[in-house]
């Protein structure tokens, strides 16, 4: 190998110890690939991968779009209220009640994608609810931040709008040819944590359950669920989705964006709650740039990782590799996300750099560019959920009055028989 490799393998080692101590993955990210570019006498490709990566069209406005109209989501306060309507029928479920509140959580994670912010409103309501019933609060908490994979199906996730742009395919129609496998490996994973619930022994039974204050348990900030739902308000979330998909099946001839979808759902929003239409604006431009700075972010310095990664010689190796290695791309793909998703907390780093580097080349491999981008997406959530470093779990662990490390314990098994299902499904 030439000093370059070597060089760049120094440096991602040191990238990944940065991450596991949670240095800003930006600053991580860009700096390791200014360096590797530098080093190896060829700095303008990094900066020229900026350039490209700050200036996707196709990015910028799906992903900016759909952060904007969680914005609006949030200050409409109609996610609670979707929130309040699909935890009303879960009282008496008995042990039931685990897949039920599994589903309700994967349901609300396609309208609310943000692993922190779906657990934020759901959380509050299904985790006391599940430890009254004689849960365990570490099984609680992980039948919620377990249960977000579906958020996938979501048109406005960076991760499919990334893959679908690599794949010159449509957003709509790359969801749509890998739907099924992220509903099938959600409902493999609603009924592990079920099986897990009665091995690790965690349902006591209503009479042995304590009950738990959400005042004292994380909650006390969180927003309190209406008594009475409001239909209306409860459909906004799902208002984008629902017209993409319609659209996208039915109406072909209409190219519905996602940025039109969003913004025709923030309108319905701000019509049915009657909120001032300056507020609604003001939030979702700000959505809109904080979606940029955090989401936008990564995809930009990962794109500069990678370029660094190319100027050292690393992937033209890395390629051929996987080329000579019958069947190494599909692992690759799969377990270096999930492996650097447990190690930081996010599978958004690893997934990118991998599909910015590699996932072009899928067809070197027998591979698809979509099934390979795939793969890394879903690994890297896979991994992200295993790991007691998880924003979202952190905040589920909080909201339980437990210790992350035993919301992970939970996890992580059950991630982990997904990883393998989906290697061998894909």
């Amino acid at each position: 190998m030439s000093w370059t490799i070597w060089m760049a393998t120094a440096v991602v080692i040191a990238s990944i110890y940065a991450l596991v101590k949670r240095y800003e993955t930006r600053l991580v990210l860009l700096s390791a690939g200014f360096l590797m570019a530098i080093l190896s006498m060829k700095p303008m490709m990094a900066f020229q991968q900026f350039d490209k990566s700050m200036t996707a069209a196709t990015l910028i406005i799906a992903i900016c779009s759909a952060i904007g109209f969680a914005g609006v989501v949030s200050i409409t306060k109609c996610d609670v209220h979707l929130v309040s309507l699909l935890t009303k029928p879960l009282k008496r479920f008995g042990i039931f009640l685990l897949p039920a509140c599994c589903a309700v959580t994967g349901l609300v994670s396609i309208a609310i994608p943000s692993t922190a912010g779906c657990c934020a409103a759901v959380g509050p309501t299904l985790i006391p609810l599940m430890i009254r019933a004689g849960f365990k609060p570490a099984i609680a908490a992980a039948a919620v931040v377990g249960s977000v994979s579906p958020a996938l199906i979501n048109p406005g996730v960076s991760h499919n709008v990334f893959i679908a742009k690599l794949a010159s395919m449509e957003v709509m129609t790359f969801i749509g040819k890998f739907s099924v496998y992220t509903l099938g490996l959600s409902a493999l994973g609603l009924i592990l944590l079920t099986v897990l619930c009665f091995i690790y022994k965690d349902y006591k039974g209503s009479k042995a359950c304590v009950a738990s204050d959400p005042q004292t348990s994380g909650c006390a900030n969180l927003p309190a669920l209406p008594e009475h739902a409001n239909v209306l308000f409860a459909l906004a979330p799902l208002v984008p989705v629902v017209l993409l998909v319609v659209f996208s099946l039915y109406v072909p001839s209409v190219k519905m964006s996602v940025a039109t979808a969003m913004l025709i759902g923030s309108v319905y929003a701000m019509a049915v709650t009657r909120t001032n239409p300056e507020k609604v604006t003001k939030e979702f431009f700000n959505g809109m740039g904080k979606g940029y700075a955090n989401i936008l972010g990564i995809i930009i310095a990962a794109g500069v990782f990678a370029a660094g990664l190319r100027a050292a010689g690393v992937v033209d190796s890395f390629v051929a590799f996987l080329t000579q290695t019958q069947g190494a791309a599909k692992i690759g793909g799969a377990v270096g996300p999930y492996l650097l998703g447990i190690l930081t907390g996010s599978g958004d780093a690893a997934a990118f750099t991998f599909n910015e580097a590699v996932t072009p080349h899928a067809a070197k491999f027998g591979m698809t560019i979509e099934n390979l981008g795939y793969l890394a997406a879903i690994g890297g959530n896979f991994g992200r959920l295993s790991s007691p470093l998880c924003g979202g779990l952190i905040l589920a662990a909080g909201i339980a009055g437990v210790s992350p490390v035993e919301v992970a314990k939970r996890t992580a098994p059950v991630m982990f028989i997904l990883l393998v299902v989906s290697l061998v499904i894909l």
